[in-house]
């Protein structure tokens, strides 16, 4: 038997179609790096990615793990320009808009420090989303709110993808620090342990040698 269907939903079906690759072609023009990575003590660390002129791009990080959670970073252009440069930062978000083409430098730095060694988590995104529904009319239509709701899904999720981002953040730094605070505990308890090992020790030998009668020594007796 031959299966027909509404020319309708035939319609319906194509311009759903065209809507999804929309989508997928918006998704490719934004790009997204996501990179967490140790800097060792006394060191720095770059990163390098072309960027067309004109372009938008953000930087955020956030150290996860390691000393008082700090580093430093700077941006440089492709003409050896800082446009970015902060101290001692646990987390910040940078907004750039860049002027030439050429490769950008990202630079993370731990060479303030001399023992403790840092997790630094970043995030780069280049260029900029376009609007979803900018090449589609506005026709009052029911595919007109079914793109509506195309459109409320798609922000729904970009605010799920951060806040998921965001939570992993923390819950990883909260881990870090419950873990050295278990370590620290730790060693305090096995600390606490010996040294109430070794009092308990010199008290039994302290008050046994109160106990203890002490023979006289004998002398000769010279005739």
């Amino acid at each position: 038997m031959r299966s027909w269907a509404p020319a309708g939903a035939l319609g319906l079906g194509r311009r759903l179609r065209r809507l999804l690759l929309l989508l997928l072609l918006r998704a490719e023009v934004l790009r997204c790096t996501q990179l967490t990575f140790e800097l060792p003590y006394s060191a720095k660390q770059c990163f390098y990615e072309e960027v067309e002129q004109g372009v938008k791009f953000t930087l955020g990080y956030q150290v996860i793990s390691g000393g008082y959670y700090d580093v430093d970073c700077f941006i440089e252009d492709p003409h050896g320009k800082t446009i970015y440069k902060e101290t001692k930062k646990q987390h910040d978000n940078f907004f750039h808009q860049t002027e030439i083409k050429g490769i950008y430098k990202f630079c993370f730095s731990n060479e303030f420090s001399s023992f403790s060694y840092k997790i630094v988590f970043f995030n780069l995104l280049i260029g900029d989303e376009a609007p979803i529904l900018s090449e589609i009319g506005t026709r009052i239509t029911a595919l007109t709110q079914m793109e509506s709701a195309c459109v409320t899904i798609h922000e729904a999720l970009k605010t799920v993808i951060d806040s998921q981002t965001h939570y992993r953040l923390r819950e990883a730094q909260d881990r870090n620090r419950a873990d050295d605070l278990n370590e620290r505990v730790s060693y305090w308890s096995l600390g606490e342990t010996v040294i109430l090992f070794v009092v308990s020790i010199s008290q039994v030998v302290l008050l046994k040698s109160f106990f203890t009668e002490k023979r006289p020594t004998s002398r000769g007796v010279s005739s």
